[in-house]
């Protein structure tokens, strides 16, 4: 089994005035990649989690990044390090989606401490990825939650989640 992974982030924004005998345009085309061949080193990584999960109102969980999670081929996946983080909102959700802060052992080397969070509004897209070899270290027992909640109460929320990391 391999695993080949090109993640890119493109934007496109055009600044337009009219003004009184002319307009005036400034156009932005950016675009980051970060590509991934198969392995555990730099430029690498070896482990797929992809899903579209609903919590119900006011609900939360804990995805554990270290053998409990199971890929699309049925495979139970242990992240040491993590390359890329993705979670998108569902536009139809009325409440956000909160990524972080577990109430135990939570996986917060990609936020800064245990307690952080970043809220995902309906539609919205959280995107964290990197290439080097240190990436985002999961620690099995100590360090390898991933707390995801409803921002609310009254209505679910539906988000898409996708992990793609190191086994070493």
């Amino acid at each position: 089994m391999t695993l080949t992974t090109k993640l890119a982030v493109s934007l496109a924004a055009d600044l337009r005035s009219d003004l009184d005998l002319a307009a005036a345009s400034v156009p932005l085309s950016w675009l980051r990649r970060v590509n991934l061949d198969d392995g555990t080193g730099a430029g690498q990584a070896d482990r797929v989690f992809h899903d579209r999960r609903t919590l119900a109102a006011s609900d939360s969980e804990d995805l554990d990044l270290a053998g409990v999670l199971v890929d699309a081929l049925g495979n139970a996946v242990t992240f040491a390090r993590v390359k890329a983080l993705i979670v998108a909102a569902a536009a139809g959700n009325t409440n956000t989606v909160v990524v972080g802060g577990a109430d135990s052992n939570a996986w917060a080397t990609w936020a800064g401490a245990d307690t952080d969070t970043v809220v995902v509004r309906p539609g919205g897209l959280l995107v964290v990825a990197t290439s080097d070899a240190t990436a985002y270290p999961v620690t099995a027992g100590t360090g390898d939650l991933l707390a995801v909640a409803n921002g609310g109460s009254g209505t679910p929320v539906t988000y898409d989640i996708v992990i793609i990391g190191a086994s070493a």
